[in-house]
């Protein structure tokens, strides 16, 4: 599985990317997104996903200054600039700073698709002298579609373990080297995600939306929400 990072200011370039990646059919996820650069270096840092996309022109810190940030907080995240035709002179300096490719908006299917189909291609080389036991590939792209597929649901580790005869240990070990990043935080960041999608609806309160990600607790979803995000859903709300 690829994870995926995207970064711009404009909510509906970050939910129109992410469609499209969705489209493409190809084994990616999106791990967090952000409107800023500030959040989004935090975020970077925490996830370590294996592809950045990022907007050039963005509050807090520039495209330009992220990318030149990314190798010291994710050494091993590819980092593709998005950006208008008026800013393409911008696409040298990017390139200096070692870019993997850089995107003019809007964004084309077959462009985003050459760029993942690229990426992919480069990850398969690298691991291609990798041995693993056989199955395993299998068992645990399983385990992340379960996850994917109910984590706004009672789920746990525990459960997880039970079900593919695995120890928590084993099993937490697993998701953690497939999707850098733990069991907890990994739950954490796909409701989240979900979370400041219905923020966009006006006529769900807070508390519902905490409810319908999976939180009962709405003070403990404030503080994940605000650990994720670095504000409160509240705020984020009234910034959209």
């Amino acid at each position: 599985m690829i994870n995926v990072y995207i970064a711009d200011d404009e909510v509906w370039i970050t939910l129109g990317l992410k469609k499209l990646l969705e489209k493409l059919d190809m084994d990616v996820y999106v791990v967090g997104t952000a409107n800023n650069g500030v959040t989004a270096k935090e975020e970077i840092s925490h996830f370590k996903p294996d592809v950045v996309f990022t907007d050039i022109r963005m509050p807090g810190l520039s495209g330009l200054e992220l990318l030149k940030a990314i190798p010291d907080v994710s050494p091993d995240s590819k980092v593709v600039i998005i950006s208008g035709y008026a800013e393409f002179s911008y696409a040298k300096e990017a390139v200096q700073h070692h870019a993997y490719d850089y995107l003019v908006k809007p964004i084309k299917e077959e462009d985003l698709r050459r760029v993942m189909t690229s990426i992919i291609s480069d990850r398969g080389e690298e691991e291609g002298s990798e041995e693993k036991a056989p199955g395993l590939d299998r068992m645990i792209d399983n385990v992340v579609s379960d996850i994917r597929e109910h984590y706004m649901e009672d789920i746990s580790l525990t459960s997880l373990a039970s079900k593919y005869k695995l120890s928590m240990g084993r099993l937490s070990e697993m998701i953690k080297e497939h999707l850098r990043v733990n069991f907890s935080d990994y739950i954490a960041s796909l409701r989240i995600q979900r979370a400041k999608e219905l923020l966009q609806d006006d006529s769900l309160s807070i508390q519902e939306i905490a409810e319908i990600v999976g939180y009962n607790d709405y003070f403990y979803f404030t503080k994940v929400f605000k650990k994720v995000e670095g504000i409160s859903p509240s705020k984020y709300r009234k910034s959209m």
